[in-house]
């Protein structure tokens, strides 16, 4: 019991050693501000931003632009995944381009982004949609081919119509491949927001961390880089939850 114990205020006891050791080195080393901020000083600064209303604004406006960016890839990306993964002739037409344009980066489009939907909201969610897009598609397509040709002969001998095959044989067995692409996508897009937030917007965590800079301010910088790390970390433990709740609904689905 103690050990159990032990072995859960570890990961807490580390972070605190760490942060002392931070505090007492640029404390005593007599380290600008400008250089790095104390972690009491990050705090006094998270302090201003939350009480101005800016940390949660940016905040909302970053993940607002992962949310739309993420549900338009989610929605044209896994039918057109199902769709590529049934049907031979449209695999082999749109296969290759999407294998040619799924490993360039999604940063790669800003300047394209920018030329297309000017500045604002449209570039960063345009370059969340590339990033979440053609993994989604792909692994829906690879996920749809590998099912066993044995489950759609039976649902044909049953007559199941093309909606009935979707509902009840291929949808229950892709579910558990697509939630955990849906997890691995939302960090994917949690970072190139951030990116995207630097170059293409006025708002948001990308652009607080990057005003900050410009400002001179490194506590905001970094309390900017903490609210990005904990907000990531919220959004993968949700999506893993998420992938279990599933994953249990499937296999009681299929016994």
């Amino acid at each position: 019991m103690l050990n159990s114990a032990v072995r859960k205020t570890l990961p807490f006891t580390s972070f605190l050693i760490l942060l002392l050791i931070w505090e007492l080195t640029v404390r005593f080393a007599g380290w600008s501000t400008q250089v790095l901020p104390a972690p009491t000083q990050v705090v006094m600064g998270a302090v201003e931003l939350l009480r101005d209303g800016r940390l949660i604004k940016d905040s909302v406006a970053s993940l607002y632009r992962v949310t739309v960016g993420f549900y338009l890839a989610v929605i044209i990306g896994v039918p057109l995944g199902i769709f590529l993964g049934r049907v031979a002739l449209a695999y082999q037409m749109l296969n290759p381009l999407i294998q040619f344009l799924r490993p360039i980066s999604p940063l790669a489009w800003i300047p394209l982004a920018m030329l297309w939907f000017g500045i604002g909201e449209l570039p960063a969610i345009f370059l969340i949609f590339l990033s979440c897009f053609f993994a989604l598609v792909t692994s829906t397509m690879i996920s749809v081919m590998s099912i066993k040709p044995i489950h759609f002969q039976v649902a044909m001998n049953f007559g199941f119509s093309r909606y009935e095959m979707l509902q009840k044989v291929i949808i229950p067995a892709i579910l558990p491949e697509i939630i955990t692409s849906f997890r691995i996508t939302v960090g994917i897009a949690w970072l190139v927001v951030v990116a995207a937030e630097m170059i293409a917007v006025q708002s948001g965590l990308g652009f607080l961390i990057l005003d900050s800079r410009n400002a001179l301010r490194m506590d905001y910088v970094l309390v900017g880089m903490i609210t990005i790390g904990l907000i990531g970390i919220f959004l993968d433990r949700g999506m893993k939850s998420l992938t279990e709740i599933r994953e249990l609904e499937w296999r009681r689905f299929v016994h």
